[in-house]
């Protein structure tokens, strides 16, 4: 089930803005605050509630788990963030499996541009009371993440359209010829 597409627009609104919010503090803080995580859930959960329940919703389930599951594996390697993990499960369960797809993609694509745009960054000479006070300056310090997935999240419900309507009695698109 496709939340975002059948979304009303202020819900996938918001969406956006918590998103944008957890891209500014990861790129502020390198965190991202489990209160956005929870609320991004939580509006899925609202979306499902003004929508009505649908038997596709076991897909986003699925990816929900899956992302959680591989992600947790991810953190525990030190490959990935707490938050992160948490904000790209909570992303993905807006969306099917198709969707969950062009989510995953998108967010490599723009995780690959952030990371090469942070490590040309870093590449200047910022002086140490710069870095002190920018983190993402830092050689070391991680890559905020949460920018990426916010950028993925945002290309992938505008490109993903809303599904055909299904015919609740047959379980089959309400558009002829379609199944």
């Amino acid at each position: 089930m496709n939340l975002a597409a059948l979304a009303p627009q202020w819900a996938v609104l918001l969406l956006m803005a918590l998103l944008a919010l957890a891209a500014l503090q990861d790129s502020i803080q390198l965190k991202i605050s489990n209160l956005i995580c929870g609320a991004v859930l939580l509006l899925a959960i609202v979306v499902v509630v003004l929508t009505g329940f649908r038997l596709d919703l076991w897909q986003n389930f699925l990816v929900f788990a899956a992302t959680l599951t591989v992600g947790t594996m991810l953190f525990s390697a030190g490959k990935l963030g707490g938050g992160d993990v948490k904000l790209f499960a909570c992303t993905v369960f807006w969306f099917d499996f198709g969707g969950a797809m062009w989510l995953l993609l998108s967010v490599a694509i723009a995780g690959g541009v952030l990371a090469m745009f942070i490590i040309a960054l870093r590449s200047f000479g910022w002086s140490e009371a710069m870095q002190q006070r920018a983190v993402i300056l830092r050689r070391k310090a991680g890559i905020p993440y949460g920018v990426a997935i916010a950028a993925g999240a945002l290309l992938t419900v505008s490109t993903v359209g809303p599904h055909q309507p299904v015919d609740p009695r047959t379980n089959w698109s309400a558009v002829p010829g379609q199944r």
